[in-house]
């Protein structure tokens, strides 16, 4: 009586097969992983930038203290820095990172960390100014009509949609302080 047995295989040596679905079991989770950890990078880098608007509206209750409740006069950004006016005549041209350099522990805080596009390098700040309320009393502001709701003022925010992994969505330091992330609406001319 004959019996028949399997082959046996010498060595500790992996089979073609074998071989090939550790491959592909290891590109599974690649192609699930990789998506997560760039949102996740993403949403790291927001919070940064959260942190910063939270350390410029900090920076400017400390302005507001010493300069009698006045918002400074800022121009909104400064792409050209020849091409703007001095506008009170000190011979700098005032924008947030002038203004609020004394106030500040780092000037890191005026750079968004997903700021691919250099706009820090080129102007000094990743950030916006809402020239509407230049110069404005704190107790009397006034932007668009809102008033009495300090929270719905936006003071500060990204100059660009810089966090395009997390949504479209842009960081914004409300005039009570608080910092959110908003939708960015984009208008078709």
């Amino acid at each position: 009586m004959r019996t028949s047995r399997a082959p046996r295989r010498s060595g500790h040596a992996f089979t073609l097969t074998e071989v090939l679905v550790a491959i592909m079991i290891i590109a599974l989770l690649a192609g699930v992983g990789f998506p997560a950890y760039k949102r996740m990078k993403g949403i790291a880098r927001s919070t940064h930038c959260v942190s910063n608007l939270r350390q410029i509206g900090i920076s400017l209750n400390t302005h507001l203290a010493d300069n009698g409740m006045k918002l400074p006069v800022m121009v909104p950004a400064r792409e050209d820095i020849n091409e703007l006016a001095d506008l009170d005549d000190d011979g700098i041209t005032d924008a947030l990172d002038v203004t609020l350099r004394p106030y500040v522990n780092d000037v890191i805080c005026f750079w968004c960390p997903s700021d691919y596009e250099k706009i820090y390098e080129k102007t000094g700040t990743s950030y916006f100014w809402n020239s509407a309320l230049n110069g404005q009393d704190i107790a009397a502001i006034d932007f668009l009509g809102i008033s009495k709701n300090a929270a719905g003022i936006p003071v500060v925010a990204d100059k660009e949609n810089f966090h395009k992994n997390v949504g479209d969505e842009v960081n914004v330091l409300y005039v009570d302080g608080h910092v959110t992330r908003e939708l960015q609406f984009i208008v078709d001319p």
